[in-house]
């Protein structure tokens, strides 16, 4: 059964944009996080997309690709007791 991100093969998946893009700087940070908690093993590539799987498919298309990842770490890092919802909250709420 194929969940909502296994598009591969589709013929309604429409061509893929294979172009550059330069990232902006909250996505090269995206990135750093995701590295730095891998290096410490926090989490795993495999634990990644498992949560970016878990994620409401509808949020899933709304959001594009660092998006996705910024998610899926938040729920690692909650499920793993690392962080809770309200710190997150709270920390988002000072930078807003």
């Amino acid at each position: 059964m194929r969940r909502m991100f296994d598009v591969g093969g589709r013929l309604d998946a429409g061509p893929i944009d294979k172009g550059q893009h330069q990232l902006a700087d909250w996505e090269l940070r995206a990135d750093a996080v995701n590295q730095a908690l891998r290096a410490v093993g926090v989490k795993s590539t495999d634990e990644m997309r498992r949560a970016s799987e878990d994620m409401d498919p509808e949020l899933y298309w709304q959001i594009g690709y660092y998006e996705r990842w910024i998610v899926a770490v938040e729920a690692l890092v909650i499920e793993k007791g690392i962080l809770t919802q309200e710190e997150i909250d709270r920390k988002v709420a000072e930078l807003g």
